[in-house]
């Protein structure tokens, strides 16, 4: 079989089962797992699939992302507010997570300039940080989702492992009860749940209007987070399961 159609291979089966495993690959495929891991690689960098951990997964499957500017512009006295109430979990010299949320872009614009290093995969954190001396900003690299402005893939993913960090402040598309938080891209849910696994301490950041929903993709159970930072829309009814369940709720008033 010639590379090119070895190629066109992968990415119908990619796309026909949604991601599959390079071992998997390898088996149909007839050669060796590292000449698969190159493949993916190629045809990751040619934006056909996208890579995950131990395989790839297809760029028809996700669904689409909202673009920054409209997130932006969502609740946006309200995530300023849980924002402001993130910023006090804070310390100077602490190492930190700042996802490509709009809620942590916020948090981003009103940090104090302190010693700190922040490990991000958003632009528009990274830029707005550029300005604070004292802070330490570490980019996770990977490819380029321009909808979010962040970066995602298995490069972002490698970045990660190679760090441990004291806290992460992160969002997500939803949070169920049962189902816990989901997002609505793959690639985002996979940067997010690597993120939560190098973290000692979990930080949730999500206006009222993202619970009770379930997204695309699940990446994390909701006793993996010490706290949820909301607003004061949250129903009262919605609250007190949280509570019963000893998971800790902040109101950002």
């Amino acid at each position: 079989m010639l590379v090119a159609e070895r190629h066109e291979k992968i990415i119908r089966l990619v796309n026909e089962r949604g991601s599959i495993r390079v071992s998997e690959l390898s088996e149909i495929c007839q050669v060796t797992e590292e000449t698969i891991r190159r493949d993916l690689d190629r045809l990751e960098q040619a934006g056909r699939l996208m890579r995950s951990h131990g395989g790839a997964v297809s760029v028809m499957d996700q669904q689409p992302e909202i673009p920054y500017l409209e997130r932006e512009i969502t609740a946006i006295e309200e995530k300023k507010r849980i924002a402001q109430r993130a910023i006090a979990h804070i310390e100077p010299n602490d190492r930190i997570i700042l996802d490509a949320s709009t809620t942590a872009w916020y948090m981003a614009s009103i940090l104090p300039d302190i010693p700190l290093t922040v490990l991000t995969n958003s632009i528009k954190v990274a830029m707005e940080l550029a300005t604070k001396e004292r802070v330490e900003v570490i980019s996770t690299g990977g490819v380029l989702a321009p909808r979010s402005l962040s970066f995602v893939g298995q490069r972002a993913e490698r970045t990660l492992d190679h760090y441990h960090v004291d806290k992460v402040f992160f969002s997500c598309k939803g949070i169920h009860l049962e189902r816990g938080i989901s997002e609505s891209n793959e690639m985002q849910a996979l940067v997010k749940k690597k993120m939560i696994s190098i973290s000692d301490s979990v930080y949730l950041l999500a206006d009222a209007s993202k619970f009770g929903t379930q997204a695309f993709t699940f990446f994390a159970n909701l006793d993996q987070v010490d706290e949820i930072i909301t607003d004061d829309r949250l129903e009262p009814g919605y609250l007190q399961k949280l509570e019963e369940r000893s998971i800790k709720v902040t109101i950002a008033e």
